[in-house]
């Protein structure tokens, strides 16, 4: 799915050897140095406790900031919960943090269910939440697990301005159909070659123009250069510029759900419980309101994560 090549996924979540070799001796956020998985002070925060105690949950994250984010809120929710809680978060690509889950050096990872299965499994065609969470429940090692999923997805959608959704009635993808010849769509260069036959085939999309818009999408929207753009759901420029994701009834962008993906031993019912309070809570629309405050407003990502705890009577 053209989700799991997305720029930041690649760098922060990807399967490049090379990548992990270099992320091993990354540096977490506000480190002086040396490998953020060595339990040293300077990478990790710890509270209530020792790190690498049988009772510490080890919370780690990629690096990037929504990762780092959504890692503060699962570290905060279990604090909150009285359980010991050590942070490691910043360090980097999806085979050094999932080796480290697997080890029992991490204990809880924030995923997105659908680019962990595609990790895991290349071949799947599960697109929906439901059959995404089943196929994972079948492949991961028995030590690893996933937690509920949240309602919040950071995936590919097809956005359109707000006036434009109001003056054409456009609230899903199939709402498109009748316009489509008339609008221009932007997205990465390959969004091309990868969804135009897929967009004809399920929903009858033929646009009058593809432009190849890149990290530029949400702006070109705005400017009205393009009518349609492939905007990733938790874009803070939704926000921003209020952009509107149209639904995707019939799937053609697999579920990018927050999921937490724990090591079985190292959580205990308090700990899942808190965890599974999260995802409840969680929407995507929620999760863009607190990725503009962490990237556009520049809001520390730890004060972010407890305003959304304490308003969602979890901290």
């Amino acid at each position: 799915m053209s989700t799991i090549n997305r720029s930041r996924r690649v760098a922060a979540l990807g399967t490049l050897g090379t990548l992990a070799a270099l992320t091993l001796g990354a540096t977490a956020c506000g480190s002086s140095g040396g490998n953020p998985l060595d339990g040293g002070s300077s990478a990790s925060a710890t509270t209530g406790g020792a790190g690498g105690s049988g009772s510490t949950v080890v919370v780690g994250s990629a690096n990037f900031p929504e990762n780092v984010l959504l890692g503060s809120i699962y570290s905060q929710a279990l604090k909150a919960k009285g359980v010991k809680v050590q942070e490691k978060f910043n360090i980097g690509s999806r085979e050094v943090l999932y080796g480290q889950l697997q080890s029992g050096n991490l204990t809880v990872l924030p995923e997105y269910n659908g680019s962990l299965l595609a990790y895991l499994d290349a071949k799947s065609t599960a697109v929906t939440t439901q059959d995404v969470n089943a196929e994972l429940a079948k492949t991961l090692p028995a030590t690893l697990g996933i937690l509920e999923s949240s309602p919040a997805e950071d995936k590919d959608s097809l956005s359109v301005t707000q006036e434009t959704a109001d003056k054409d009635n456009l609230k899903t993808i199939a709402d498109l159909a009748a316009k489509a010849g008339e609008y221009t769509i932007g997205g990465p260069p390959e969004f091309k070659s990868r969804r135009e036959q897929q967009l004809k085939d399920v929903y009858g999309l033929t646009f009058k123009e593809w432009k190849p818009t890149g990290d530029a999408t949400a702006n070109a929207l705005k400017d009205g250069s393009i009518q349609v753009g492939n905007v990733f759901t938790t874009d803070p420029k939704i926000v921003q510029y209020k952009l509107v994701p149209l639904a995707d009834p019939k799937n053609i962008f697999g579920s990018q759900n927050v999921t937490p993906l724990v090591n079985k031993a190292g959580v205990d019912a308090t700990a899942t419980a808190a965890l599974n309070a999260v995802s409840a809570k969680l929407d995507t629309a929620g999760l863009v309101a607190l990725m503009k405050r962490v990237s556009v407003d520049k809001e520390d990502p730890s004060a972010v994560a407890k305003d959304w705890l304490k308003s969602n009577g979890l901290g």
